[in-house]
């Protein structure tokens, strides 16, 4: 059973490999298929964007049933799939026919939820980010077919080289049948309440905007490139294969390093640092007219959006425990979604102005709100934290502001002294007094305030309904950039004679 166990990160890692190759069989090749199918350029950019519909679209179910059935026999099932569009394009002689095939061939994409919904799994929380970035190596698959099917097509013809795509889809089939763990724990919760139980989360829809970007941004660089590269730059076409698959290669390699990073270091932080990068990116990318400049603008997008991919994984588990199948698929819908949008709105702008530069500066300020939104989601989760460990702290607290009216309060400070938070806010501190202290005392309070900022001691207060109790009390003062006074903080607990 171990055996088996170790053996589910490399071959669905592998099977994703494959998947991934067969995704992006149609732009790899296009530059061939359009010397034997008549395409306008419109059409070109439909029919590379379409595999992403799919393959977006059925993220979400096949990261639901994964945690339903098992990865093993999504793999297996959708891998023997994938050979009826395979063969379908090989034989494709018109505009419909390839957008047939490259509709389902699409799947090849959705296998993606498949892993990061299976993987976790088998590994502790703290390995998470890692596991899904080893997992997201698979990506790799683009790079083979953006390479390695332009060189095929040279020697053999587009359709041959098509058809040989099918011997990897027959043969990973079989070692899922093989080594797939039939006995991965299972969830067997409904859809209906899975989706019921995050759609309302916000941090949902924040990290789906997210993956909606880094993910997007590779995928439509991965599709837009190959064709692109030859009629704007007049590359050939196995140069414009090998400087996609580089771009691939470096956006796919640097995936782990992201979900490292994301497990080391604050992921917020790191997700900071990659929107700023594609902020940058995308504004080189719209003043790019040369190859060098390019080349640097499209290799700074494939950095920063590899480390966001790795890193945004390393946060669904964080907040979705329970729902992570269903999440793992929105999430990684939006991903691919995020692919499908830009080649078709590139086509668009440059047939309107002549050139790419509104487009690419799209996803420069798409960055730019991401950055604005991930600084947000850090100091709320700060700020909620602050107000949890306040909230359900042991001793008593209550914070006035400089004038001594009482702002807030805790649950402790309820169950000690009987008042509820409605009964005290606005009020002075001085409620609670019992009159067992003399103002000497509360003199002598002040004056220890005033010079060290702190004070402590023991003090007799009252309860609501009139009861009295002793406490020990520290009261702190807090004070803001200019030495200036803004709120006393008093924490205290109930000694039990």
């Amino acid at each position: 059973m171990m055996n088996v166990k170790k053996m589910q990160l490399p071959l669905q890692t592998l099977s994703l490999v494959v998947g991934f190759m067969v995704w992006v069989l149609l732009s790899s090749l296009m530059s061939f298929i359009k010397q034997d199918i008549s395409l306008t350029a419109g059409q070109i950019s439909f029919v590379t964007a379409v595999p992403v519909i799919l393959g977006s679209v059925l993220r979400v179910p096949l990261g639901f049933y994964t945690n339903r059935f098992g990865a093993r026999g999504l793999f297996l099932l959708s891998l023997l799939f994938l050979i009826l569009p395979v063969g379908y394009l090989g034989m494709a002689n018109s505009f419909t026919d390839l957008i047939l095939s490259g509709l389902f061939l699409g799947i090849g994409g959705a296998v993606f939820s498949v892993g990061v919904t299976s993987l976790p799994k088998y590994y502790p929380k703290e390995k998470h980010g890692f596991v899904n970035g080893i997992y997201g190596v698979g990506n790799i698959g683009t790079a083979i077919t953006s390479f390695g099917a332009p060189i095929i097509a040279g020697m053999f013809g587009w359709r041959m080289a098509v058809f040989t795509f099918i011997i990897p889809l027959l043969l990973f089939a079989v070692l899922n049948f093989i080594w797939g763990d039939r006995h991965e724990p299972k969830v067997q919760t409904s859809l209906k309440q899975q989706v019921l139980g995050v759609y309302r989360n916000n941090k949902l829809w924040f990290l789906s905007f997210f993956y909606f970007l880094t993910f997007g941004s590779f995928v439509a660089l991965t599709v837009y490139l190959p064709n692109f590269l030859v009629s704007e730059f007049q590359l050939s076409e196995v140069d414009a294969g090998l400087r996609t698959a580089g771009f691939i290669a470096l956006c796919t390699l640097l995936r782990p390093v992201g979900g490292w990073l994301g497990d080391k270091f604050d992921p917020f932080k790191v997700l900071m640092f990659v929107f700023t990068g594609l902020t940058i990116s995308g504004v080189l990318l719209s003043f790019s007219p040369t190859i060098p400049l390019y080349t640097i603008g499209s290799l700074s997008v494939a950095l920063f959006a590899g480390i966001g991919n790795g890193t945004i994984f390393k946060l669904v588990p964080l907040y979705f425990t329970k729902q992570a199948g269903i999440v793992n698929g929105i999430v990684a819908a939006m991903g691919g979604l995020g692919g499908f949008f830009p080649p078709i709105i590139l086509t668009l702008v440059y047939d309107i102005n002549g050139h790419y530069a509104i487009g690419f500066m799209a996803l420069s300020q798409f960055a730019l709100a991401s950055l604005i939104i991930i600084i947000w989601m850090y100091y709320t989760d700060k700020l909620n934290l602050s107000n949890y460990i306040v909230n359900n702290a042991g001793q008593g607290i209550l914070v006035t502001d400089e004038n001594g009216s009482i702002t807030k309060i805790n649950r402790a400070f309820e169950r000690i002294t009987g008042y509820r938070e409605e009964e005290v806010i606005g009020q002075n501190p001085n409620i609670l007094s019992s009159g067992q202290q003399d103002p000497r005392f509360y003199e002598g309070m002040w004056k220890q305030l005033k010079e060290k900022d702190i004070w402590q001691g023991k003090i007799t207060n009252k309860r609501k309904n009139g009861e009295l109790y002793t406490q020990w009390l520290s009261i702190s003062v807090l004070k803001d950039a200019g030495d200036n006074i803004t709120n006393y903080v008093g924490v205290f607990s109930e000694i039990h004679e």
